[in-house]
């Protein structure tokens, strides 16, 4: 049964906002988390903080009961038995919330101290019953920016913007609403709860807002938790992902407005669940997964879905549809070891060569730009300690010719961008990122640059993800930024293949460890000193909500042979 702190109960006057804070295992974090919140500019009158301890045995919740202890009043703490996910935790402290608006803070997370007071301001002068602040990840923590790339919007279409690639529940929300809709969050979805939940809210809203002026939201990437692998959740992901396409199918008809949300339902969740990682599950899991992945297609994506696909959701969704298990198999095959197949041209159509694959889902007629944006890296490499190289290339013969020119961008930072010389086909382009570009963009929190191809020639402009298959392992390199240490590093996202160069904070815990095991492993080899403290990789994250990401692998030098 669920138990209230004593020393805190809820203040006489109605707070401005309350801040529901799901707890569960992050001691590490919690007292940062809590923190962000006492320092908030708006003041402790106008603001109150619901954490719900959902079981944790970490030693959360007695530090929880030492801070509402400290500030009766302004933190209120409920303990209750573990539920498995976010949900519970969350909707007792809607219950238990009495502010004009809520905001949702993970409990290893934090906010900019003056997030709440602008966020209110915001909504309150707008009247927007939605405000979504600008979020940034740290110790390199993806998140999905694009919507803030614009600036501060105050009048936000769910249909017509990058919203929907960005249904945290981490925004304000006007109380008004949430009862007006009697909002709460779905229970049965083990994870990818608080996308019904912001959906609604966003569908609904008179206004939705977006603030792009102040780092609100600190998304912080856990480096303290143990991996929880694709193999161990995929069950918890089926579950949830047809769950939330049935809720979007219920809440917005048919047409172009559902296929602007379920844009990103299939291009994500969806395309996920047959990811490189897919061949990593045993057989009967496999065939679960193919049937479940089959029919949500066949059900959802609509012909308006797959025109906005990235190509390789659309080819992976599309090999689902046309064949079995082995045929997807084949295709992840193709991608993982041997790179972007073949571009075989019949009768004026293009199709993309996987071996055995039907035409019906292979032709990329349509989509000519994006499939020769469609490049493997053959080579990372330090230049000079200052640049990192990286070199790709295309299995298409008349590359050079028809693709136009090139441009490759880790997030925001673009590369200087040149065919290789030492290639005489023209298939070969060498990008160089300087690594204080990307220092300058990352070093303040950590960031994850996903890199990817441009293209803008003969059949338009085109875009895709950089592949890097076949990659060596190795360790990121240690460089300083202002007074503090970071490792740089190639990484491969084990989800889709993507190139990603991170930047991550290096800390004293992590060097001395690296010191303690290289001095231990000298003298087990007779050395009589330990050899200089390289970064360690970083270790895998696993989120504290709904979107734990695995963690990227680590390479220092890649080479790949054709």
């Amino acid at each position: 049964m669920a138990a209230e702190s004593a020393t805190d109960r809820p203040p006489t006057t109605r707070p401005d906002v309350s801040v529901v804070v799901p707890v569960y295992n992050t001691l590490r974090y919690l007292r940062a988390c809590i923190d962000s919140l006492l320092r908030q500019t708006i003041g402790p009158e106008r603001m109150e903080i619901v954490a719900v301890d959902d079981g944790s045995t970490d030693g959360s919740g007695r530090l929880l009961d030492r801070l509402a202890a400290r500030h009766p009043g302004v933190v209120r703490v409920v303990h209750q038995a573990n539920s498995g996910g976010p949900a519970a935790p969350c909707n007792r402290g809607l219950d238990l919330a009495t502010g004009r608006y809520v905001f949702f803070l993970g409990s290893d997370d934090r906010l900019g101290p003056e997030a709440l007071e602008r966020l209110v301001a915001a909504a309150d002068r707008y009247g927007s019953d939605v405000v979504l602040g600008k979020v940034v990840g740290v110790n390199g923590r993806h998140v999905f920016s694009d919507v803030f790339a614009g600036g501060n919007a105050v009048d936000v279409s769910l249909f017509d913007s990058e919203l929907p690639w960005s249904l945290a529940n981490t925004k304000l929300f006007r109380r008004d609403l949430v009862d007006r809709l009697g909002l709460r969050f779905p229970e049965d979805m083990p994870v990818l709860s608080d996308q019904p939940f912001t959906l609604a809210a966003c569908y609904h809203a008179r206004r939705i807002s977006v603030l792009a002026d102040y780092d609100y939201y600190h998304a912080v990437r856990r480096l303290d938790a143990r991996n929880i692998t694709y193999h161990s959740r995929v069950e918890q992901r089926l579950v949830s992902v047809e769950r939330l396409f049935a809720f979007v199918a219920d809440l917005i008809p048919a047409g172009p407005r559902r296929d602007a949300v379920l844009r990103r339902h299939a291009g994500l969740e969806l395309a996920n669940l047959v990811g490189d990682d897919f061949r990593r599950l045993d057989r009967a899991t496999q065939e679960r997964v193919h049937a479940s992945v089959r029919r949500l297609v066949e059900r959802h994506v609509t012909d308006g879905v797959r025109a906005r696909l990235d190509i390789e959701a659309r080819l992976r969704l599309g090999a689902v549809t046309a064949g079995g298990v082995d045929d997807l198999l084949a295709v992840i095959e193709q991608d993982t070891a041997r790179g972007v197949p073949e571009t075989v041209v019949a009768g004026g159509r293009w199709h993309a060569g996987y071996p055995g694959a039907p035409a019906a889902w292979t032709d990329v007629t349509d989509v000519r730009a994006d499939w020769l944006a469609r490049l493997d890296t053959v080579e990372v490499s330090w230049v000079d300690g200052h640049t990192l190289a990286v070199t790709a290339r295309s299995p298409y013969p008349g590359f050079a010719a028809q693709a136009g020119p090139v441009r490759l961008a880790a997030g925001p930072v673009v590369g200087a961008t040149r065919l290789d010389a030492t290639d005489p086909t023209g298939r070969t382009v060498r990008t160089d990122f300087p690594i204080d570009r990307l220092l300058a963009v990352g070093a303040a929190s950590g960031q994850r640059h996903p890199v990817r191809a441009d293209v803008d020639g003969g059949h338009g402009r085109g875009s895709a993800p950089v592949r890097a298959p076949r990659l060596a392992a190795g360790r990121p390199r240690m460089l300083r930024h202002g007074a503090r240490l970071y490792g740089v590093a190639a990484t491969v996202d084990p989800r889709n293949g993507q190139l990603v160069l991170s930047v991550v904070p290096v800390t004293v815990g992590q060097l001395a460890a690296r010191l303690r095991r290289r001095w231990r492993g000298g003298r087990s080899n007779g050395a009589s000193r330990p050899a200089p403290a390289a970064v360690p990789a970083a270790p895998p994250r696993v989120g504290t909500g709904n979107h734990a990401e695995p963690a990227p692998t680590q390479v220092s030098r890649l080479t790949v042979t054709r």
